[in-house]
């Protein structure tokens, strides 16, 4: 279930912080030709949620390996003319929800045929995840269309590793126009969702002077040094299913999954760029909802088909 919540919709809203459009996006986009849309996408991603509170991070997830280009491109199947990017080395056994959107564009297509794009459904589908979970809201600008290929390379080569240290985590982010700030808040998107044992095995065997004993020790009897590649522990050790600031906190208590986590903040006498706003996102949970929901915003905009590029699919999996 989610939240202890009278409802899954009772969070803070903070739609003020971001504009109705950007550039060619519209929240307003399918006002007149699905106006149902957004309830069909909200109502299919709450069941799902409900059903199981994982599914909430897998689909934030999904949309940001495909916001790396936000055309949907990361839902295509393989075809003899490409080689999609659900097995690029970080999506293989690892991107999950693919039904859930599946679902929610049946739906829409039975609503509303060959009108609203599997982009623009995957970026609502986001948003209403982390709602679902606790989390801030954001205007989605709309009006996205779907690409005819996807990129197996591009995928294996722009979306950051779980490995990576802070310069290259920046790196990696500025390569896309975001600053260090937003890289910390894009990273606390972690707070939901978990990983598997081969993402984290090297820090909790081999890492000590940034992983918490205990922590480690708690992290081995779940991931062996070798086999179990699959075995999973939760991105936030405290509150998994729900979207809150408790991911920085781990932080400072070297306690971070990942080592691109624990990357953020060195917890030592000389401090990172990262640390700071580790610790502002610590003492002000609202500035972590707000700068997390301005940059979700700057993500979901980076390079969208618009106008006549691409296609409407009315299979998300396929190219008309």
């Amino acid at each position: 279930m989610g939240p202890n919540c009278s409802n899954l919709w009772c969070v803070l809203v903070f739609a003020s912080l971001v504009t109705l459009s950007s550039g060619s996006l519209s929240a307003k986009f399918y006002a007149s030709t699905c106006p149902k849309l957004l309830s069909i996408v909200r109502s299919e991603v709450v069941k799902a949620v409900d059903k199981e509170y994982r599914m909430g991070a897998s689909l934030l997830r999904l949309h940001f390996h495909d916001c790396f280009g936000c055309d949907a491109s990361v839902l295509l199947d393989d075809t003899s003319n490409f080689t999609g990017e659900k097995t690029a080395i970080p999506n293989k056994d690892s991107l999950r929800g693919f039904e859930v959107i599946d679902s929610i564009k049946t739906l829409v297509e039975a609503a509303c045929p060959s009108v609203v794009s599997c982009a623009d459904i995957l970026s609502l589908a986001a948003r209403d995840s982390v709602i679902a979970l606790g989390g801030p809201s954001w205007v989605v600008g709309l009006g996205r269309r779907d690409s005819t290929t996807a990129s197996f390379d591009n995928a294996n080569n722009d979306l950051p590793s779980p490995f990576l240290d802070l310069p290259d985590l920046i790196s990696a982010f500025s390569n896309k126009g975001f600053d260090t700030k937003e890289l910390v808040a894009l990273s606390g998107s972690h707070t939901i969702g978990q990983a598997r044992c081969s993402m984290f095995r090297v820090r909790a065997h081999n890492e000590t002077t940034t992983i918490d004993p205990d922590f480690a020790a708690s992290l081995r009897t779940n991931c062996p040094f070798s086999g179990d590649d699959q075995n999973l522990s939760p991105l936030d050790l405290n509150t998994q299913s729900l979207f809150d600031n408790a991911y920085f906190k781990n932080l400072v208590q070297n306690k971070g999954l990942l080592h691109s986590d624990q990357a953020l903040f060195t917890n030592s006498s000389s401090p990172s760029s990262a640390d700071s706003h580790v610790n502002s996102y610590i003492s002000d949970p609202k500035a972590f909802f707000s700068d997390f929901a301005a940059a979700m915003v700057k993500m979901s905009n980076l390079s969208p088909l618009t106008g006549s590029d691409g296609q409407i699919r009315s299979d998300c999996r396929k190219i008309n």
